[in-house]
């Protein structure tokens, strides 16, 4: 891997990140704005790998891959996993999501190696943001991308539908927390951290 981007858009602020990989771009999530963004660049999507299917993680996917580009992502998902109905009772507003497809499944794939347009990308569920919630662990490059499960300084929200706070921790432990401690972290939201910065100075984790 030899160039990486960021996005970041949308109401929360969401990140988004553009790899170049051996066999071309690789994307991780779509906040709203991703799709303009890679349009400006003239960047071709090789493959679009999704964290959760929270709505400011996926707004963008349909545009993103739109050429035809695979999909990676837990399973389809429900507009309840995405919170378009939570959301629209929030702020009154109703949000519709583009429909996408998930082309590759990860579900059956946990703790496994894939191979995403060459890069070696190893699958983790870490539930408790929420139940679809992966890790993409890229050992070879130093990189995890974590959504919404661990950020610089904290952890995702659990008090969503299908969270759970034990789940989170539990699984951040388990899944990100015993990688090296040089390994670079790029979360859904906020700046990158290492996983031994999050050991040392992680409120939730201590």
């Amino acid at each position: 891997m030899s160039e990486m981007l960021t996005f970041t858009g949308g109401f929360a602020a969401t990140n988004g990140y553009v790899l170049e990989a051996p066999g071309g771009w690789v994307v991780v999530d779509a906040p709203p704005g991703m799709g303009g963004f890679l349009r400006e660049r003239g960047i071709e999507v090789e493959a679009l790998l999704l964290t959760h299917s929270h709505l400011d993680h996926v707004m963008d996917a349909a545009e993103v891959a739109a050429g035809g580009c695979p999909v990676y992502a837990w399973g389809e998902s429900t507009p309840e996993d995405r919170l378009e109905p939570l959301f629209a009772q929030w702020t009154g507003m109703a949000v519709r999501v583009p429909p996408y497809g998930v082309t590759h499944p990860l579900c059956g794939e946990v703790g496994r190696e894939v191979d995403v347009a060459g890069l070696a990308v190893r699958v983790a569920h870490v539930p408790g943001h929420s139940a679809d919630s992966l890790v993409y662990v890229m050992e070879r490059a130093g990189l995890i991308f974590s959504g919404d499960t661990l950020m610089a300084g904290g952890v995702g929200r659990s008090d969503f539908p299908g969270g759970s706070h034990e789940l989170l921790l539990a699984g951040i432990r388990r899944e990100i927390l015993g990688w090296p401690a040089g390994m670079v972290i790029y979360p859904g939201h906020g700046p990158a951290t290492t996983v031994g910065e999050e050991l040392r100075s992680n409120p939730y984790l201590s």
